[in-house]
């Protein structure tokens, strides 16, 4: 791991997005901008799978440092008749920055979608994930 030891703290912000193809099989059956199936509310639970992926990003990426997180939000939209895009965006006062906290929740969101909605149809595809905006440290990022 990189010492960060000699930093100073200051306000670090990352957002990340996914962009999915559920197709209109699965998105017909939205009722109230979420989808209710056997296993339960995916949205729902994605978003809480997303956030368990940011508290846990240093047990899964091994030069990450452990990072006590100030918060995470994270928000699924229908972006067309066939596409969703999920966002998570993770806020921490620290000396390292949460791109991969930020990659790692909407990753563990979009996976989580993935496997509850596969019965319905095996069209599902992961399209993009990608970091969009990063803010703090020594310089800023911003992706379209």
């Amino acid at each position: 791991m990189v010492n960060v030891g000699a930093k100073k703290i200051t306000q670090r912000k990352a957002t990340a997005k996914a962009t999915m193809f559920l197709g209109k099989e699965i998105i017909g059956l939205l009722e109230n901008k979420e989808l209710y199936i056997k296993k339960g509310p995916v949205f729902q639970t994605a978003i809480i799978a997303g956030i368990q992926g940011v508290k846990k990003t240093a047990e899964l990426i091994p030069m990450c440092h452990p990072l006590l997180i100030n918060g995470v939000s994270i928000t699924i939209d229908i972006i067309n008749t066939t596409q969703i895009e999920i966002i998570c965006a993770v806020e921490i006062e620290g000396k390292t920055g949460v791109e991969m906290e930020a990659l790692t929740g909407v990753s563990t969101a979009a996976l989580t979608v993935y496997d509850m909605c596969k019965a319905i149809s095996q069209k599902i595809v992961i399209q993009k994930v990608q970091l969009v905006e990063k803010t703090g440290g020594k310089s800023d990022i911003k992706n379209p």
